[in-house]
C-alpha cells in the first residue's frame, strides 16, 4: 500500500479523537537557523489555543489495527474496515514534509493497540523522539498514550510531547466494563495519577530553579545551570464518549469534576457517540443530539472558569429528563431561571463570584465591570458599550439608573429569553 493510501485511511480513522487542542505548549522557535518549527504564530487549520492562535495539526493514527474489541470503536478487532499501518519513519517524513509546505504546525498521534500496549507505546514515543532529537523539531506534539503501557514509557513520552492524553472512554467503570471489556478503569486512573505527579514535579522544579536564579543572579552572571527538564508542559487531557450508554449528564459532569480535582487535567473533551457499521446490540441505533455535546462543553466551562460545582449545574430533576442538561437553553441561563431569588445582581456592589453567574456575562466582561466600578458607578449605558446581550442580561441585573422591575417574576421569561429555534428562509 502506498503512503497516500495509508494517509487517507489513518487520517480518517483519527477523526474520532476530539482532544487535540494545542494550548499550553512551551515557547520554542527556530530563529537563527536552529532546528525546525515553532509553537508560536498563526496556523491555517482548526485547533485553537486559549490566546486565539490557530494551530494546524497533522492528526493521524500510527495504525488502525487493534487487538481490542471496544464495541463503540470503528477500529475494533472485529470491525470490517480497511486497515493500514505507518512505520515510524513514514510518520516522521510526513510530519516534516507537511511542515515544510506550511500545511501544519504540529502533530497529533494516536494508535490502535498492536502486539502489546508496551510495543505500541514504544512506537509512538519513537516517532516523537526522532522528530525532537534527530530533526530538532520544535513545533507542537500531542501523543495519545496507552494506560496499560509501562511507567517508563509514559515518562519517556512526557519528555518529548507538549501534551499527553489518556482516554477515559466512558464516564463510569460499569459502562467501560460492558462496552470495552479489555480496558480497565483502575489502570486508566493510575496512569493519569502517575502522569499528574510527573507534571507537578516538573513544574515545581522549574519554579524552584527560577526562584534560585533570581536570588543568586548578582553572584552567578558568568555561570549557567542546565534548565530543569520539561514534562508535558501542556498538561494532560482526556476524552469521554457521550451517548453510547445510558449515563446521564449529572454523572458525566461528576466524573469530569473528579478528574479536574484529582488529576489536575487541563481539559476533558466530550465526543458524541457516532453509530458505526455492524454495531453491537448494546449500542444505541441513533446518535445523541449534537446539542447535548455542546451543552456539556458549556457546563464544563462553568465548572472551570465560573465557580459552579457540578452538582448545582444539573438539578436532580429537570422536567421529564432526570439528571440531564436542558437542551433548549444554555446551563447558566437554566440555573439563573431556577434560582431567581438570587437576582437581580447589583453591578456596583455584587462580588465577582455573583457577577459571573449572570447570564450573558463572560469572565472578561466581569473583569471589565470590576475595573470600571473602581472609578465610577456603573449605569445601563455601560452594558451597551460592553456589547453584552442586553435581552439576556437586563432581567438579572440592576445599575445606578436601572431596575428590572417585575421582569424576573414573569411566567414567560424562559420562553422570552430562549425561544424555540426557527429555520430561516434562504429567500
Amino acid at each position: 500500500m502506498n503512503l497516500q493510501s495509508k494517509l487517507a485511511i489513518l487520517a480518517d480513522a483519527a477523526k474520532y479523537d476530539a482532544s487535540c487542542a494545542s494550548s499550553g505548549a512551551a515557547p520554542r522557535n527556530s530563529v537563527g537557523g536552529r532546528g525546525m518549527g515553532s509553537t508560536e504564530g498563526m496556523g491555517i487549520c482548526h485547533s485553537y489555543a486559549p490566546d486565539g492562535r490557530c494551530i494546524s495539526l497533522l492528526k493521524i493514527l500510527l495504525t488502525n489495527f487493534c487487538q481490542y474489541d471496544c464495541l463503540y470503536c470503528v477500529n475494533r478487532v472485529t470491525s470490517n474496515v480497511p486497515r493500514a499501518r505507518f512505520t515510524v519513519d513514514e510518520v516522521v517524513q510526513l510530519t516534516l514534509d507537511f511542515y515544510r509546505r506550511n500545511c501544519i504546525e504540529g502533530l497529533f498521534l494516536s494508535s490502535g493497540i498492536i502486539q502489546s500496549p508496551d510495543y505500541t507505546m514504544e512506537q509512538v514515543v519513537e516517532v516523537a523522539r526522532v522528530l525532537r532529537e534527530e530533526h530538532d523539531f520544535r513545533s507542537y506534539i500531542h501523543l495519545k498514550t496507552i494506560p496499560d503501557a509501562s511507567p517508563e514509557l509514559m515518562e519517556r513520552a512526557g519528555r518529548y510531547a507538549d501534551r499527553l492524553s489518556i482516554n477515559i472512554e466512558l464516564p463510569t467503570a460499569e459502562s467501560l466494563t460492558a462496552l470495552a471489556p479489555e480496558k480497565n478503569s483502575a489502570a486508566i486512573d493510575r496512569s493519569m495519577a502517575r502522569m499528574a505527579v510527573h507534571i507537578g514535579e516538573s513544574r515545581a522544579a522549574r519554579k524552584e530553579q527560577a526562584a534560585q536564579a533570581i536570588v543568586s543572579m548578582p553572584q552567578s552572571r558568568t555561570t549557567r545551570r542546565a534548565s530543569a527538564p520539561l514534562f508535558a508542559p501542556g498538561g494532560q487531557s482526556t476524552q469521554m464518549i457521550v451517548g453510547a450508554d445510558a449515563t446521564d449528564d449529572r454523572t458525566i459532569l461528576a466524573t469530569s469534576a473528579r478528574l479536574y480535582g484529582t488529576h489536575r487535567l487541563r481539559r476533558v473533551y466530550y465526543s458524541a457517540f457516532s453509530p458505526i457499521p455492524d454495531a453491537a446490540r448494546a449500542l444505541p441505533l441513533t446518535a445523541p443530539p449534537t446539542v447535548r455535546e455542546h451543552r456539556l462543553y458549556q457546563a464544563d466551562w462553568l465548572m472551570r472558569f465560573y465557580g459552579f460545582t457540578h452538582d448545582e449545574i444539573v438539578p436532580p430533576n429537570q422536567g421529564n429528563q432526570v439528571g440531564m442538561l436542558a437542551l433548549d437553553m444554555d446551563p447558566k441561563l437554566a440555573w439563573a431561571l431556577a434560582h431567581r431569588e438570587r437576582f437581580p445582581v447589583n453591578l456596583n456592589t455584587a462580588p465577582r463570584e455573583l457577577l459571573l453567574r449572570v447570564p450573558g456575562f463572560g469572565v472578561q466582561t466581569v473583569d471589565r465591570l470590576l475595573a470600571a466600578r473602581r472609578v465610577r458607578r456603573l449605569r445601563h449605558a455601560d452594558l451597551a458599550r460592553l456589547h453584552v446581550p442586553l435581552k439576556k442580561v437586563l432581567p438579572f441585573v440592576e445599575a445606578a439608573d436601572y431596575r428590572p422591575g417585575r421582569a424576573l417574576e414573569a411566567a414567560d421569561l424562559a420562553a422570552h429569553l430562549a425561544p424555540p429555534p426557527v429555520q430561516r428562509s434562504l429567500f
